[in-house]
């Protein structure tokens, strides 16, 4: 027999002894309406720590996000986690916030309905930049509008909150400061519009900032909003005691840490992918952080994000290759084994992604995973969903080690693009390293989106490879 058809031959054989081993392994259910009692099962332990990262392989997939929002529940309602933190802007975030906790203050009060219906109510709909069904689905909207009843009767320290970690939203969170502060203390919004007044020339436009700085030794705006940030921080007592229970300071000091982030990060983008990549995934650990402080020594998170910032870097080329880290390896490093994530996958499908940046959204089919990836390997045990613990002493040593194999995973963000199928969606990961537990569910549906028109915004560079991760 020829070599690389013995090799071949070979190959075949130990994935099928692979997939014989998962099959005695996982935790079987017939779709996500009724895997309660497999979740449970499978990670119910897993709310013994302080951050669970929970993650999606698209962010266009139903399954995967409702199966995050049972998780979720089942985590506040038996293991008293008492944040919900997610992949998406801060200002955003806390004006879900402040509908789900019914905080007092000056900013917005938004949720995720239909835009019609929440400006009907008189509230301000929330993430409206692109790529909107990210976060305006209905899987989400039922999420929030039971967070908001849950909450119900509970003061507004002891609900559990809905947060943003990411770094996108720099004239919003400069915008959101300024109007804290026309409430708490007018003489500092007069210089906080003074400081940020020509940063918000490029709030529309922030790439080009990044461009003038790299190719035109401009020299941006640094020390301005890093000043604005210490007089914040040193008037934290002043402000915390003034009223609104300092919640509507701890999102100022938020918004303003984001800036000086936002701005070091537009900054970097023209150096290269692994430096704006390492800093965002570090905003958002730091992000969280500090939340977890904010809300006390007993607070526990829950972490939804993508498959590629809430896994291992190490554990992935990613971070082989490119030598980047994710929130997922940040809070391991942190929080030792108090830190606990589990990754989703699909075979087929379809999902909702758009062509390309600001373009509507579709829905498109999947194609099936490649040979020689995790999904094929899924695929082949004949299940059709299923949940599974991969941690050591947790899951058959045998089966572990038969899964460290290196293969491929597929990244899906709000862009998918077929054809180029290969470059644009896979990267090469250790399965057990990368996560700690893991989802499968082998054929998923598109999320249900509120709007599939997309509201026009700028191109972020940073967020277009791999494709809006």
């Amino acid at each position: 027999m020829p070599l690389l058809s013995a090799l071949k031959s070979d190959s075949s054989g130990n994935e099928d002894s692979t997939a014989n081993l998962l099959r005695t392994n996982v935790n079987p259910f017939h779709s996500v309406h009724d895997c309660k009692d497999a979740l449970s099962r499978a990670f119910d332990t897993f709310g013994d720590c302080k951050v669970l990262l929970i993650g999606d392989a698209s962010h266009g997939t139903s399954e995967f996000y409702a199966v995050r929002a049972e998780i979720t529940k089942h985590m506040i309602l038996h293991h008293e986690f008492n944040i919900v933190a997610v992949e998406a802007d801060w200002p955003d975030a806390e004006s879900v916030d402040r509908y789900v906790r019914r905080r007092q203050g000056p900013g917005p009060v938004g949720d995720v309905e239909p835009a019609s219906e929440s400006r009907r109510k008189g509230r301000e709909p929330a993430f409206m930049r692109f790529p909107t069904w990210m976060w305006r689905n209905q899987e989400v909207q039922q999420f929030v509008e039971w967070l908001r009843d849950y909450n119900d009767g509970r003061d507004v320290h002891d609900a559990v909150s809905f947060n943003g970690l990411d770094l996108y939203s720099l004239g919003t969170s400069m915008a959101a400061i300024i109007e804290y502060l026309d409430h708490i203390d007018p003489q500092m919004a007069e210089i906080a519009r003074e400081r940020y007044g020509q940063l918000m020339l490029w709030a529309e436009d922030p790439h080009e900032y990044g461009y003038e700085i790299a190719m035109k030794k401009f020299q941006g705006y640094e020390r301005e909003v890093v000043q604005m940030l210490r007089d914040l921080l040193a008037r934290r007592v002043e402000y915390s005691d003034a009223t609104w229970n300092g919640e509507e300071f701890h999102g100022s000091e938020q918004n303003a840490q984001l800036v000086v982030d936002a701005e070091h990060y537009y900054k970097s983008m023209y150096y290269g992918r692994d430096e704006t990549w390492n800093l965002r995934d570090t905003h958002m650990f730091r992000t969280l952080s500090r939340l977890l402080k904010h809300r006390g020594p007993k607070s526990k998170a829950v972490v939804w994000a993508h498959n590629s910032h809430i896994g291992y870097a190490r554990a992935t080329s990613m971070g082989w290759a490119e030598g980047e880290l994710s929130i997922g390896q940040l809070c391991k490093e942190a929080f030792g084994k108090q830190a606990l994530s589990i990754g989703c996958g699909t075979n087929t499908g379809t999902v909702a992604a758009a062509n390309q940046w600001d373009g509507d959204m579709q829905v498109k089919n999947m194609k099936p995973g490649l040979p020689g990836s995790v999904e094929e390997l899924m695929h082949d045990t004949g299940i059709s969903n299923f949940a599974l613990d991969l941690r050591q002493d947790f899951c058959s040593e045998m089966l572990r080690q038969k899964l460290r194999r290196r293969r491929l995973e597929r990244f899906i963000g709000v862009i998918y693009r077929p054809e180029t199928e290969r470059q644009s969606h896979y990267s090469t990961v250790i399965l057990p390293d990368q996560f700690d537990g893991f989802l499968w569910f082998d054929k998923t549906r598109h999320v249900g989106s509120l709007e599939v028109h997309q509201p026009q915004t700028k191109l972020e560079f940073g967020e277009t490879w791999p494709f809006g991760l």
